[in-house]
């Protein structure tokens, strides 16, 4: 191998981060993020509150939460011009000014995200019988070992936060996410945070939803939300709490449809429908009932006992029973967007002491995450894409690997710029058509 003849230039600007005039792109031209924060926070020096939002936002689609990273972009031309920002806060004033910002700009902050997705027609896929689901779920961040303001002990048994967050459709795109202590109850303010995410969901898709949550949304109240919202269906998992197994199982065996897929294993199902006046208004409520008994396991071993577990779904979906399990199956997806945001966004351990901060950060982070999950989808999944196994969706990772962190050569000439990439580049063409898509040829 021969050795490298290391050189610096003088005067010529590399980038390692082409993908930022993407993101640019799509927080100047499609949201009004810039207009909106004007109204409502007021700075406490000469650099605008747009550019401490635009600053974060461009660490955070490089995957990047930690104040300290904007040290490395105070001097990067290209950082500033990609995201359109008049001043570069140091590390110490854009901590200052998130913590005065707080929880002022949340609201802002995700409506602004919600009207970028609806001016980028941002595609919205639902299943084949019409549905757009629309998942809600609790995701726990690992804070140990911190005194973080709202740290507590989640149900994952660590100390940490306990956001809750929507998606929207099967690409997954963020409604909103509220931050909340680790040890609050998932039901705790649900019914709220269930209304406004409708209510934006029906902005972006004329489709009607299904709302998906599990058994920590079991309740009375969360069911009367649901039924007096139009064009809305929804599955929730039934927490069956102190029931009597046994009775169920009996029950269900002597009144359902019972199946045995292999000796020793038999299923039943049923459906359950209970009837309510509430506020002088009556409801009829379904649920889908199971009873899984299973007398020999999977690898032939008798049981002393049986071992019986008992399910259940609240739904009011006019579909058989198998039917509807399966949906709220594929509600696990959401699992996979939870991750993203700790994993692919770094976000599992937040950056401020502060409660109030740490809510504008993840607010931020929702913005951040449907900006790469809309490059991806426009540019990742094409057959024009660098090349990866077939997809209906890629990763947040994926996008800051292929799109984000793309090298180039900044060129001034005359009054114009050029971004002039490697003759080797795989992710070229997937990079210009998104960028032709956000900043059409004039």
């Amino acid at each position: 191998m021969k050795r490298l003849i290391l050189e610096q230039s003088s005067d010529e600007f590399y980038t390692s981060h082409s993908g930022l005039a993407l993101a640019g792109a799509c927080i100047n031209r499609y949201s009004d993020l810039g207009r909106s924060v004007g109204r409502v926070a007021k700075g406490s020096d000469h650099i605008a509150e747009i550019d401490i939002l635009r600053s974060y936002l461009g660490l955070l689609c490089l995957g990047k939460s930690d104040y300290q990273a904007i040290a490395a972009m105070r001097e990067d031309d290209y950082f500033k011009q990609s995201l359109g920002i008049g001043r570069m806060p140091s590390v110490e004033r854009l901590r200052q000014r998130l913590d005065e910002a707080g929880t002022n700009l949340v609201p802002v902050i995700h409506r602004s995200s919600r009207i970028m997705l609806k001016r980028l027609k941002a595609p919205v896929t639902g299943y084949r019988n019409g549905l757009v689901p629309l998942d809600v779920d609790v995701f726990p961040q690992d804070n140990s070992n911190t005194k973080k303001e709202g740290v507590s002990r989640t149900y994952k048994n660590y100390d940490g936060y306990a956001p809750i967050a929507a998606y929207l459709g099967k690409e997954g795109w963020c409604l909103e996410v509220e931050l909340r202590p680790g040890s609050q109850h998932s039901q705790n303010g649900f019914v709220d945070f269930l209304n406004r995410v409708i209510a934006g969901a029906k902005e972006l898709s004329e489709q009607p939803l299904l709302v998906r949550a599990d058994a920590g949304n079991d309740a009375l109240e969360t069911l009367v939300a649901l039924e007096n919202v139009e064009k809305t269906h929804y599955i929730v998992k039934w927490n069956p709490r102190k029931s009597d197994t046994i009775a169920w199982r009996d029950k269900v065996f002597a009144e359902g449809p019972v199946k045995t897929p292999r000796p020793g294993k038999r299923v039943g199902t049923m459906v359950v429908e209970e009837r309510k006046e509430i506020d002088e208004t009556p409801y009829t409520f379904k649920r889908i009932v199971r009873v899984t008994e299973r007398t020999i396991d999977k690898n032939g071993q008798f049981l002393l006992t049986p071992d019986i577990a008992l399910e259940g779904w609240w739904t009011n979906l006019a579909m058989v029973p198998e039917d509807v399990i399966e949906l709220y199956r594929q509600h696990a997806t959401s699992e996979q967007f939870h991750s993203e945001f700790k994993t692919d966004l770094d976000f599992e351990r937040l950056p401020s002491g502060k409660f109030a901060t740490n809510a504008l950060v993840m607010a931020l982070g929702a913005f951040a995450y449907n900006i790469l999950r809309f490059i991806g989808q426009t540019g990742l999944i094409a057959p024009f894409g660098p090349v990866r196994h077939s997809a209906k969706r890629r990763r947040l990772r994926t996008v800051i690997q292929e799109l984000m962190y793309l090298a180039g050569r900044l060129i001034t000439t005359g009054r114009r710029l050029k971004l002039r990439f490697s003759r080797h580049c795989p992710a070229f063409t997937a990079f210009s058509v998104v960028y032709s898509r956000l900043i059409p040829a004039s």
